[in-house]
């Protein structure tokens, strides 16, 4: 697909421009509702089998460190309304959901990944020439092994003040000091954002492209998210009136307008590195 792009200003300008250009011409904004949707539907039964399996695991010990690791950076106006069904969920049913319910969240958060990675083939120009089986395969691997990357931050966060306590107490250096769990998480909470969008750009789509190619969209599509999440924070605290609109579907709604934002978002990051792509590739060719 081409696009007029703007003379005299540099290749990362002309490719945000012709970026912005496709994703209107390839029905971007429906793309991202499909994806929004998808996630919606995948992220609460996901997150609830992933908090009930640590919590039966480890006694309940880590169940606040997972909720804040996987919500820390949505805005709190829509975060909180999930939060607060979760824990309603978890207390009334406990373990419970460890069963049929856990095996049915991990195919509705795989539907999600399927979701992205169609989104991601589209923005690439990629055909998907995968079979069925293939592609959810590849889905379902990555939301065993997310699941099991989330368990595994939480259960660091539970084992670092034991291990930095032992170590203050054995040497005259506070580790605690440099080495807290506040800053950990914090840490965790960017490098996760950050690892899941390098890996829909590396992973999901069919051809593979190389982590110089896909850097420039990782870093458009994180500062997005950024400057898109203090943005909708401050429209949901100030100027959004869901309660009145939607009653006790408000915070569904904001949630899924934030995922909506969110989707937008990544398929543009990706939309970037096919513009820059086919800018440099025609660059080439002329220098040629």
């Amino acid at each position: 697909m081409s696009a007029r792009v703007i003379p005299l200003v540099g290749q990362p300008v002309q490719a945000l421009w012709l970026a912005v250009v496709r994703f209107g011409a390839k029905n971007g904004f429906v793309m991202s509702s499909h994806v929004a949707m998808s996630l919606m539907m995948a992220l609460f039964p996901f997150v609830l089998f992933t908090v009930a399996l640590a919590g039966s695991l480890s006694q309940g010990y880590v169940t606040d460190e997972l909720i804040e690791l996987i919500f820390g950076a949505w805005p709190k106006d829509v975060a909180g309304p999930i939060v607060a069904e979760l824990r309603s969920v978890l207390e009334e049913s406990g373990s419970g959901v460890i069963t049929l319910g856990g095996l049915l969240a991990i195919f509705f958060a795989s539907n999600g990944v399927v979701a992205v990675r169609a989104a991601m083939n589209q923005a690439y120009h990629d055909r998907d020439v995968w079979p069925f089986w293939k592609t959810r395969l590849l889905c379902l691997g990555l939301v065993v092994v997310g699941g099991a990357a989330i368990l595994a931050i939480a259960a660091v966060e539970v084992v670092l003040p034991v291990y930095t306590r032992l170590v203050s107490e054995k040497t005259d250096v506070n580790v605690s000091d440099w080495l807290s769990v506040d800053r950990l998480r914090w840490t965790f909470t960017v490098a996760v954002p950050a690892g899941t969008v390098i890996l829909a750009h590396l992973v999901l789509p069919t051809r593979r492209h190389r982590l110089v190619q896909i850097l420039p969209g990782v870093v458009l599509t994180l500062a997005l998210w950024a400057a898109g999440g203090w943005g909708f924070s401050i429209y949901i605290g100030q100027f959004a009136s869901y309660s009145a609109t939607y009653a006790g579907l408000a915070g569904a709604m904001a949630a899924l307008i934030f995922l909506y934002l969110c989707a937008a978002i990544l398929i543009l990051g990706a939309e970037y590195n096919g513009a820059l792509m086919d800018l440099q590739s025609k660059s080439d060719g002329t220098a040629k």
